[in-house]
């Protein structure tokens, strides 16, 4: 198939999957260069050439450009670039892959070179901080330890550059309020700012789920937990809100009251006269008010002043019935249960905090897709398309993170699969 012919399928918006059988140095090179963005060494495409020609096969090749070869150090692109650039648009609303790095995308990077459970990211008291000469401490109130290390040019996937921690200890939040990337000081900036705090649930479904609010509409489950801030009777039309608002908000508020007790409050403009509104959330602190609810679940009360009142950071997940039983492919409650009595209703799960609702979240057939999809668009460069070859790829790069979620290994996966399937 010509360039032309090419060109004009994309430009309609067609996927192709085209099968280009290469030798083993070209494959290599492949790897490499999707992994990496950099050209290997002469003594990297060695090693990776034998391992395709021998017995360690593609897979083993990848491993080497992200890690190192016995033979030949990693350049340390692929945490400090690739990896870099796959989370941060995680990390803020406007999705932007060139902002900082941050405590979020920080703990991402560390938690794939350290091949944790790839689950853990949205309920474990984990954080990865810098470790290197002169570096600012980490701050609560302000993002330049993260920028320093990012301008240091250090490696991230140094293990003495990039070191864990925990949540609990570095930032002085109780345990019970650390909830993953959900809770660093990056993700409250984008998500408990200002609002309601549904941006930080809408996310967190978009980024680890891949799938919008408007995707899982379903109006029938129950509206009882729905807040008082929602009109039930949008522009004086109650079929607005049981046809539209009730689909999402049914769903969303019980699920959303997980993060009852979390903000983000900034100075006022008052105090930095002159100061740009983002300069002022920069300078911003997250708060957690344990048995307090925000304030900010419960504005606008007067707008439908019977509707449900958040009285704590209790959740309860009903999508786990109707529509989105299937789309999301819930598994068991994983520990998330709390008081409801689950031999009562076994349908529903619920729990109490963020950390929780992550679990509930990150158990799920929609999160393992979700990750492997993302994967493939990084080394890829490309949606999976809807072939045999791109959707066995992709299902057996989910049985590899279902059983180990390993989500490093998925990269060396995909790598080794794209080297011969552009």
């Amino acid at each position: 198939m010509g360039r032309t012919t090419q060109a004009l399928l994309f430009g309609l918006g067609l996927t192709l999957s085209l099968s280009c059988a290469a030798g083993p140095r070209e494959q290599a090179k492949r790897i490499h260069d999707r992994l990496t963005g950099v050209p290997p060494s002469n003594a990297m495409l060695d090693a990776m050439e034998t391992a395709i020609s021998g017995g360690g096969g593609a897979i083993t090749a990848a491993l080497y450009a992200i890690d190192g070869a016995p033979s030949a150090p990693a350049t340390g692109d692929f945490y400090t670039v690739t990896l870099k650039n796959w989370v941060t648009p995680w990390t803020n609303e406007d999705q932007d892959v060139f902002a900082p790095l941050n405590d979020y995308s920080a703990t991402i990077v560390g938690m794939v070179r350290d091949e944790k459970d790839f689950r853990e990211i949205l309920s474990s008291d984990i954080i990865y901080r810098g470790n290197i000469p002169g570096i600012p401490g980490y701050s609560n109130s302000d993002n330049r330890h993260y920028e320093f290390l990012e301008a240091s040019g250090s490696d991230l996937g140094d293990p003495e550059v990039l070191v864990p921690d925990t949540q609990s200890s570095l930032t002085g939040f109780p345990s019970e309020a650390v909830a993953g990337v959900m809770s660093t000081r990056a993700a409250a900036r984008a998500f408990f700012v200002d609002g309601t705090n549904r941006a930080m649930f809408r996310f967190t479904v978009l980024n680890h789920l891949c799938v919008d609010l408007e995707q899982l509409k379903d109006p029938g489950r129950p509206s009882d937990r729905i807040r008082q801030d929602v009109s039930r009777s949008p522009g004086g039309d109650s079929t607005l809100f049981l046809n539209q608002c009730v689909g999402c908000h049914a769903g969303m508020d019980p699920m959303a009251q997980a993060f009852a007790y979390y903000d983000f409050p900034y100075p006022e403009e008052e105090a930095f006269p002159g100061l740009e509104l983002d300069a002022r959330k920069d300078l911003g602190t997250m708060s957690y008010t344990p048995n307090t609810v925000q304030p900010k679940y419960h504005i606008n009360e007067a707008t439908f002043a019977t509707g449900y009142v958040t009285p704590n950071d209790h959740w309860t997940n009903y999508w786990r019935l109707g529509d989105n039983s299937g789309r999301i492919g819930w598994r068991s409650a994983a520990g998330n249960s709390g008081a409801m009595d689950m031999a009562v209703n076994p349908a529903y799960a619920e729990g109490d905090g963020a950390a929780s609702l992550g679990r509930e979240l990150a158990n799920t057939d929609a999160f393992s897709y979700c990750q492997v999809k993302k994967v493939f668009r990084a080394v890829c460069l490309r949606e999976p398309a809807p072939t045999a070859g791109d959707v066995q790829a992709v299902d057996d790069s989910v049985g590899t993170f279902n059983s180990s979620h390993n989500i490093k290994q998925v990269f060396a996966e995909v790598a080794a699969y794209c080297a011969n399937h552009l």
